[in-house]
């Protein structure tokens, strides 16, 4: 007969059903930090599309409309260097709040005063004050997150980047992008996206001060990332930016229009682990070398296709492989440096990211201007067969390092800040020491050609380092 004890005692859960309840009570603290963000991106999804069809009512060439493009990532670039200052000094509720009605108030202006020069400034804002919410967002949601879970919860984060952003897209059926009501729909999303944060229990973070290392220091590290994360920016920032005014003047109707961006955008989630699993095992140099190369093709079958069906067929393909070169090209920077130098090697990568999204719809509404509205996608193929012919050459010469770091996909139409890189990679910043620079004798020095990778810049071989114990 079993004792008493044997039918109220306590089953074991086993470690991995333990692992899934910490994730889901992790997931618990960070859903409104996620809602949150998603609420971001799907106002921004619209708003991006909207003023590219408005743009196109008003009547404003390729070539003006490069422009305004390109002062929305100018200000994203300076707010990923500089909104972290608002952070620190006012705190991150107070400072979400300021950069969401910021977003807010901008998107009710645009039809107000119709005028490309006003629009490039108001974008220009918006960029900055989209960079610091997600600064705010991600750091939030690193503090929430332990080693244990940090995969999973990134796994969400990326769900919920490529999701909201597409879904965004469907609102444009919603309404006639040359009225108002489309603009106010998008203010009203961006101040529903204060109210997660507002309320959320999750402890706020400490900002601390970033470190970054110059372009040309990391490019004579990794050229291949450094140049690779470069065409992104001109590609991706174009993507965004440019392909409602291709949709728009290839006479798609907005239904249409909002399908094409939407399985563009969402079809880069697919193949994301896929590649990243086979770059773990083969390498990163192989991938960009081929998948440029396949991107191109797409590109090109874009050119002469005009059935609707097969344009949307050829759009997902392009999307699905041109959204993985951004994760592979940061991944082929990070295999080339130890975990101490990795913090300043994600602000490099912003810098170059923005250098290229800057300029990228410069040159492509140029190219549109010159050719129409498939020139844009003749423009993605030139730059991913440069992309591919760069590659191939980096790769005869220098082959491919013998150790890599675990691949990690991070969002390609949204810049990141560099507390989430180091939470996909186990560490905290406080595991990553900082370098310290003295102010009279200027940066550290570039790395002598043969010093290894995985040896700290500025030491020699004998040197202690943390990252090899």
């Amino acid at each position: 007969m079993k004792s008493p004890d044997y039918w109220f005692r306590v089953p074991l859960i086993p470690d991995s059903s333990r692992a899934g309840l910490y994730l889901f009570k992790t997931l618990g603290t960070v859903v409104s930090l996620l809602l949150s963000y998603g609420l971001l991106l799907f106002a921004n999804g619209l708003f991006s599309t909207l003023l590219g069809v408005r743009t196109q009512v008003e009547g404003f060439s390729p070539n003006i409309v490069g422009f305004i493009v390109a002062a929305y990532f100018s200000g994203l670039l300076l707010g990923g260097l500089f909104a972290a200052r608002v952070v620190m000094r006012v705190g991150h509720i107070r400072s979400f709040a300021v950069f969401a009605s910021c977003m807010s108030i901008s998107a009710l202006l645009h039809p107000i005063f119709v005028d490309p020069v006003f629009w490039m400034v108001l974008r220009m804002i918006s960029g900055f004050c989209m960079a610091g919410m997600i600064i705010v967002t991600e750091s939030w949601l690193n503090e929430a997150a332990s080693n244990k879970n940090r995969g999973q919860i990134l796994s969400f984060y990326m769900i919920t980047n490529y999701f909201a952003a597409g879904a965004g897209q469907f609102l444009l059926t919603l309404g006639d992008p040359s009225e108002y009501l489309l603009f106010s729909l998008a203010s009203i999303i961006f101040s529903l996206a204060l109210l997660p944060v507002l309320l959320t229990r999750a402890k706020a973070p400490v900002p601390l001060p970033a470190a970054r290392m110059h372009v040309w220091t990391l490019y004579r590290i990794a050229p291949l990332g450094v140049f690779g994360v470069f065409c992104c920016g001109l590609i991706n920032s174009s993507i965004h930016g440019l392909s409602p005014v291709y949709a728009t003047n290839m006479g798609f109707t907005d239904g249409q229009l909002s399908t094409f961006m939407a399985a563009m955008i969402m079809s880069g989630l697919l193949l994301q682990w896929p590649i990243g699993r086979l770059s773990d095992r083969i390498g990163r140099g192989p991938l960009l070398v081929y998948i440029p190369v396949i991107v191109a093709l797409a590109a090109f079958a874009m050119l002469y296709t005009e059935r609707y069906e097969l344009i949307l067929i050829v759009a997902m393909c392009f999307g699905t492989f041109v959204f993985t070169l951004y994760s592979l090209s940061a991944a082929t920077a990070n295999d080339m440096v130890t975990a101490r130098e990795r913090v300043q090697v994600s602000g490099a990568l912003l810098i170059t990211y923005g250098a290229g999204a800057v300029s990228g719809p410069i040159f492509a509404g140029q190219v549109m201007g010159l050719l129409g509205p498939q020139g844009l996608f003749f423009y993605f193929a030139m730059i991913n067969l440069m992309l591919s012919g760069f590659a191939l050459i980096k790769r005869r010469r220098d082959g491919s390092p013998e150790t890599r770091k675990p691949f990690v996909a991070v969002p390609a139409s949204q810049s990141t800040s560099s507390q989430l890189y180091l939470s996909a990679h186990d560490e905290s910043p406080e595991q990553v020491q900082m370098p310290q620079v003295d102010s009279q004798s200027g940066p550290a020095p570039d790395r002598p050609p043969d010093q290894p990778p995985d040896q700290p810049l500025g030491t020699d071989a004998s040197s202690d380092h943390p990252a090899d114990r």
